[in-house]
Parts: structure tokens; C-alpha cells; sequence
């Protein structure tokens, strides 16, 4: 034991005393090449002294890195993220002016703006120099991971914590964001995705479900994570009772949904028993919390969202390589974006301004810190972890879900799920990855980009209104660009939705190539008759133009050519929507259901032939409608959880599935005689399937938001 113990700490010693070696020479190198960078005296020295001076100087910066960095992140908590990620450069650089200082005798000196540069190259070489002994000798890595783990048990076991002793199978939910059924089957099968390709072969199932009729984000997740997403029509909509519009990825709006999915369900959600929540638009009822939006809009001590950060960050070389990796994020969007445009691609949209790096803080900064979070999940031995990686839904927006450029982010996901899959091996209890998505893609080119126009110009030229001579776009609606202004503590809120109304003007919203009309004059939902009555023209010139795929009007669907099928007619929506693939139908006289449901709700047309949509926002990858392989995410679990079932429709039935392999986690369970002696649920929420499995008691945990 001693002996094992003392080539632990041995070899512990010889990698310091290599990272320490390298960072010498680095230090020299530098010396040697900037200008305002020296390690000696005025005098001049021998060669072993500025040796010396500069393993003084290296050793210094090393030991001020791992004895102050972590304690100057924890005081920067409340620093914006991203202002803190800039940050990480001059607080480097401080560190490394302050080591200098240390050098006996003054040899130590450099100008502040050289120290940034110095102190990053540094600690850029340590991080990289200390990943590669860690990786040539795994033995040492693997022995760490126990070590990690062995503490937390002790620690449970003294205490009497949850989870002492022996812990049933935690499960690891990790939603790969816009990844749709056809993508992840396409990218298993080559080479982008080798690790979800070899989980196929050996270990894990997939299959394709359904989404509602809001194919996006705000509304599969809230059904997922707490079992109800009624009265969620779409991205974004206006509600003539508040006068506001909701917005799935703003910080209120989002706190509000999971609020009244609480009170529907009455219960916090699927993480609410020892639970983490990672990325998510939603808490889940879990008590931890890393970049979940829902809970970015509050202040003071009561926000955790932003803790991940801190456990990130804490560690320079995490900061500094992830600062170098959004470096070269930006730099590698622009170049597409330029080759792009030099090879006049089609379809194409704008790719400027700020987009770069809020597709860098997707890629590299959320991927980053979300991954090193459901680590340090699982080295705790957390029951249940759902984290949300929204890199190539970012991506697909602006370059189309299929092509080289999301072929890479999808490689770069796979690395991080093999990474995710090495650290499990090692944690306190054994771990089942369930991958899944939220929706997927459909690729098109933009109704504006086709047809010269906007929705909401449609609109107005209908209703009679002046049309602007010069179309405008719509902005993108997606989710990395909420996360980074909830990371840089900024309001998300559109100029367009300072005062909604304008007026008597109709409210046109966009929802990916799902469109919402509302008129804010009128209480209650509009019927077919007074739209005809007040604006004649309105519901011809939408149904009928070539860019209309069909309307929803107070129960009733119109297509082109007048074409008119009543939802409470059997059969009838069925015929009209037959191109939107089986369920369409069912699809929208839900949402004809909901309370909020707009006046008009307008979807795209939908090309069956190629799977091509015309998003109303600019983005040439949607979602947010029916058609297309937007409709159709994916499940994939390991082998030893019970069969999901077949034809799964809608997010609260993906919440169901969920729910019940949580419960198989449990304990052992004990077939039932007959699947007609299961309990009914007792809440709103859609009866489950039958598993034929009896599940243990559910403890039911407060969300922290009630």
C-alpha cells in the first residue's frame, strides 16, 4: 500500500518537475525573442544565471497560477462571462509581472503589454506539455479519477449523505442540439462520429420521434425536463391578455414557462431528485445548476446558472486554451464565410457582425464548460445529469444542416462524448449515456432570400398597409445568441419587441418556417369571419402565395387554391396535410387547443422531393414548423433500459420514457401480472406507456423556483 502510494506520489513529482522544466525553456525562448523581455541584470550574467533566473521565474508563475488563479476567478464570479474570459489574459499577465518581482535582484523585468503574451504562451505550453504526460501515462490518469472518486464515497460515508455506499446506475442525458434522426444516422455511419458509430454497434439503440407542431427548443425541452409543454405554440408569440410577447430563449419568458409547467404537472421536474441541469433553457427541478437560463434573470446569490464558470475557469490553463480555441473558432467561421461567398454558394445568408463569435461562444466556450460540468457530475455521483450541447444547431442555422462545416462541429461533439464515455469508467457509480435530440434541420433558402419579401411585409400588403420599399431580414432566433447575452448579463430583448404592437398594426412573429399573426386590438382569438369582414384580401393573399404551405384559422386549416378542412371533421386536415408526413394533422389541432394560439398560425411550404422549408427567419437550417426532417429528433439509449416503444409523438411522451428509466434506476423491479393493474397518473400529464415493470416509489422534490 505504502509502496503504491510512494510511486503515486513520485510520479507525481516528475511531471511537475517536466512541466516545470519546459516552462524554463519557454520562459528563455521568450526572453530570447521579445524585446522588452529580459532575465537578466543590467550588468549582463552568465548563462547559468539566467538559467537560474529563469527556473526562478517559472516556478514562481506556476505556484502564483495554482495558489491565486482560483481565487481571483471565485472573486470575479459575478464578472459577466465573457467579459471574464477577456479578462484571463491581463490577470495572467499580472501573475507572471508578479513572479517576476520575486527574482532575487531584480533580473526579472517586462513591459505589461509583453507579460499578457508571455504569461499566455506559458500557460498555453504547461497545459499542452502536462495533457501529454497525462496521456502517456494513463495508469496515472486513471489512478487520479479513482482517487477523485474515492474521496466524494468517503466523504458521503462519513457524513451519511445520499449516495453512500453502494449507488445504483446514474444516467447522463446529453441533448445534442438540431440534431436530427437522419444526421446522426448519416455521421455514425462515416467518419464524423466514430464514437456514437461504435455506441451503435456495440451497446446502444436509436430511433426516431416526433415532434409537435413547435419543432424547436423552448418547447421540446420544457416537455422533456418537466412533462408539459401546453400552451407553447411556437419560438415566440404574443399574448393579448399581458400585451407581451413571449420568447423561449429569454430569461423571463423562460422562467415563466417552467413556472406554469409546474403548475400543470405539480411536480419540479425529471432532475428533481439529485439532479444537475447543464446548458439548458430549463432547471429540470434540479438543485444544480450551470448555464440554465431560465434562472440567468435572477440576481445575487439566489443565481447559480453561472457557477460552471467558476469551476471551469478556476484552472488558467483551462482559461487560456479556451481563449485560444475561440481565437481560432472566429478565425475558422470567417474563412468559411469567405469561401462561401468567393464560391457563391446557395443558399446563402449573412454571416458578419457579431455572428463569429457568438458561433465561437457556442462551439468552443458553452461545449467547454458544459462538459466539464457533467464530469464533475459524474466524479460527484450525481443520480441524473441532462446538459444540452448546442453547437451544431448554432452552426446548421447559418451553413445548412449537411456540409463540410457541421460535419466538423459534429466531430468535435464526438470527441467530447468520448471524452464524457473515458471519464465514466471511473466515476463513483456506474453511469448510462442517453443521448437525444431536441428536433432536427430542415435545410431551404429563406422565404425573404425567394420571394423578395418578409412575412410580416405579406401581411401588410393583405391587410392593405404600407409596405417598406427596402425588405428588412428577420432576425435569427436561435439559442447560442440568448446564452451569450445572459453570460454577458444583457437583457435579451429585440428592438421590434420594445412595443409589439404598434399601434392597431398586426403582430407578425417568426418561429423558424412557422409564422404567427395576432391581432392586438381584438380581445380573445380572431374567427375566420371577422378577419374576412376587416381585412378581405388577408387570408387569400397568404394561403395563396407559393411560399404558404397552409394556415390555421380558428379550427379550421386553409390551403391554396381555397382549400378549407375543418379539424373537427374526421379525415379532412388529414387530406390537406398529407405532404407534412403522418401525425400533421394531430399536430396542429393541438395546438388549435392552446389559449395563446395565434389568430393565424402560417406555416411554409414544404417540399417533399428534396425536404427543402422557407424559413421565415434568416437562417438556410430551421426549425420551428412542420416538414422535413426539422420533425423527426432522435433517442438513442444503451441496451440494458427498457425499450422506449414505438411511434413516440411529442415531447411529454419523450418525458414519460425518460422518467421511467430513472425509475428502473431505482432498484430491481417486479413484472406486472397484467398491464391493466398500473396506476393512472394522477396529474394533467399524458398517461405513460405500460413497461411492464412495476416502478419504485418517486420522491417528490420542490423545484427551487416555487
Amino acid at each position: 500500500m505504502w509502496r503504491g502510494r510512494w510511486r503515486t506520489a513520485g510520479g507525481a513529482l516528475v511531471r511537475v518537475i517536466l512541466v516545470w522544466a519546459v516552462s524554463t525553456l519557454t520562459m528563455l525562448a521568450l526572453a530570447g525573442i521579445l524585446p522588452d523581455f529580459r532575465l537578466q541584470s543590467d550588468d549582463g550574467d552568465s548563462l547559468t544565471r539566467i538559467a537560474l533566473t529563469a527556473v526562478w521565474g517559472a516556478g514562481a508563475f506556476g505556484l502564483l497560477s495554482a495558489l491565486v488563479w482560483p481565487l481571483l476567478v471565485r472573486a470575479l464570479l459575478l464578472v459577466p462571462a465573457l467579459l471574464l474570459g477577456l479578462l484571463v489574459f491581463f490577470l495572467n499577465g499580472s501573475l507572471l509581472l508578479m513572479a517576476l518581482d520575486l527574482i532575487p535582484d531584480g533580473r526579472g523585468e517586462v513591459a505589461p503589454e509583453t507579460a499578457v503574451v508571455v504569461a499566455a504562451v506559458m500557460s498555453a505550453v504547461a497545459s499542452a506539455t502536462s495533457t501529454a504526460l497525462a496521456v502517456r501515462d494513463d495508469e496515472a490518469y486513471r489512478r487520479r479519477l479513482y482517487r477523485l472518486a474515492d474521496r466524494r464515497r468517503r466523504r458521503q460515508l462519513r457524513t451519511g449523505a445520499p449516495g453512500a455506499g453502494e449507488s445504483p446506475p446514474g444516467l447522463v442525458f446529453l441533448q445534442l442540439d438540431g440534431v436530427g434522426y437522419e444526421v446522426l444516422r448519416r455521421a455514425a455511419g462515416s467518419e464524423a462520429m466514430p464514437t456514437v458509430g461504435d455506441w451503435l454497434e456495440r451497446s446502444h439503440r436509436v430511433m426516431s420521434w416526433r415532434t409537435d407542431w413547435s419543432s424547436q427548443t423552448g418547447a421540446s425541452q420544457l416537455g422533456i425536463l418537466h412533462g408539459s409543454n401546453f400552451d407553447v405554440p411556437a419560438f415566440r408569440w404574443y399574448e393579448k391578455d399581458t400585451g407581451e410577447i413571449v420568447v423561449c430563449n429569454r430569461p423571463t419568458s423562460a422562467a415563466e414557462l417552467q413556472r406554469r409547467a409546474i403548475e400543470r404537472t405539480g411536480d419540479g421536474g425529471l432532475l428533481s431528485l439529485d439532479g444537475a441541469s447543464r446548458g439548458n433553457l430549463f432547471s429540470g427541478g434540479a438543485d444544480q445548476l450551470a448555464l440554465v437560463l431560465s434562472v440567468s434573470a435572477r440576481r445575487g446569490r439566489a443565481n447559480r446558472s453561472r457557477a460552471g464558470y467558476f469551476a471551469y475557469f478556476s484552472d488558467p490553463a483551462n482559461a487560456v486554451r479556451t481563449a485560444l480555441s475561440f481565437v481560432a473558432e472566429v478565425g475558422r467561421e470567417i474563412g468559411q464565410s469567405v469561401r462561401a461567398r468567393i464560391r457563391h454558394e446557395v443558399p446563402r445568408v449573412g454571416r458578419g457582425g457579431l455572428y463569429p463569435m457568438i458561433r465561437a461562444f457556442a462551439t468552443v466556450v458553452e461545449r467547454d464548460v458544459v462538459v466539464a460540468a457533467v464530469i464533475g457530475d459524474m466524479l460527484a455521483g450525481r443520480a441524473c445529469v441532462y446538459a444540452d450541447l448546442v453547437a451544431y444547431d448554432e452552426v446548421a442555422h447559418h451553413s445548412g444542416p449537411h456540409g463540410r462545416d457541421t460535419d466538423r462541429v459534429l466531430a468535435r461533439l464526438d470527441r467530447s462524448l468520448a471524452l464524457i464515455a473515458r471519464v465514466a469508467e471511473h466515476a463513483p457509480r456506474a453511469y448510462r449515456i442517453v443521448l437525444l435530440s431536441d428536433h432536427g434541420q430542415s435545410p431551404g433558402e429563406t422565404f425573404l432570400g425567394r420571394y423578395g419579401l418578409t412575412l410580416k411585409d405579406l401581411v401588410r400588403a393583405g391587410c392593405g398597409l404600407p409596405v417598406s420599399r427596402r425588405a428588412g431580414g428577420t432576425r435569427s432566433g436561435a439559442e447560442a445568441r440568448a446564452a451569450v447575452r445572459a453570460a454577458l448579463n444583457r437583457p435579451v430583448e429585440e428592438s421590434e419587441e420594445a412595443d409589439p404592437t404598434g399601434g392597431s398594426d398586426p403582430v407578425v412573429l417568426a418561429s423558424g418556417n412557422l409564422g404567427l399573426v395576432s391581432f392586438p386590438d381584438l380581445p380573445g382569438r380572431a374567427d375566420r369571419a371577422w378577419i374576412e369582414r376587416t381585412h378581405p384580401a388577408l387570408l387569400a393573399t397568404l394561403a395563396n402565395h407559393p411560399g404558404v404551405g397552409f394556415l390555421l384559422v380558428d379550427g379550421e386549416v386553409l390551403g391554396p387554391g381555397g382549400a378549407v378542412a375543418r379539424l373537427d371533421e374526421p379525415g379532412a386536415a388529414e387530406r390537406l396535410l398529407a405532404d407534412f408526413g403522418p401525425g400533421a394533422a394531430d399536430a396542429v389541432r393541438r395546438t388549435d387547443s392552446f389559449p395563446h394560439v395565434a389568430d393565424i398560425m402560417v406555416n411554409s411550404a414544404f417540399d417533399p422531393a428534396d425536404g427543402t422549408v422557407h424559413a421565415f427567419e434568416e437562417q438556410i437550417g430551421s426549425h420551428g414548423g412542420l416538414g422535413g426532417e426539422q420533425g423527426h429528433p432522435f433517442l438513442m439509449w444503451p441496451t440494458e433500459l427498457s425499450d422506449p416503444g414505438t411511434g413516440l409523438v411529442g415531447a411529454e411522451a419523450v418525458h414519460e420514457v425518460l422518467r421511467r428509466w430513472l425509475r428502473e434506476a431505482d432498484g430491481p423491479q417486479v413484472p406486472l401480472v397484467a398491464p391493466s393493474t398500473a396506476a393512472a397518473p394522477q396529474d394533467h400529464r399524458p398517461k405513460p406507456e405500460v413497461s411492464g415493470t412495476l416502478p419504485s416509489v418517486e420522491v417528490s422534490v420542490q423545484d427551487e423556483t416555487r
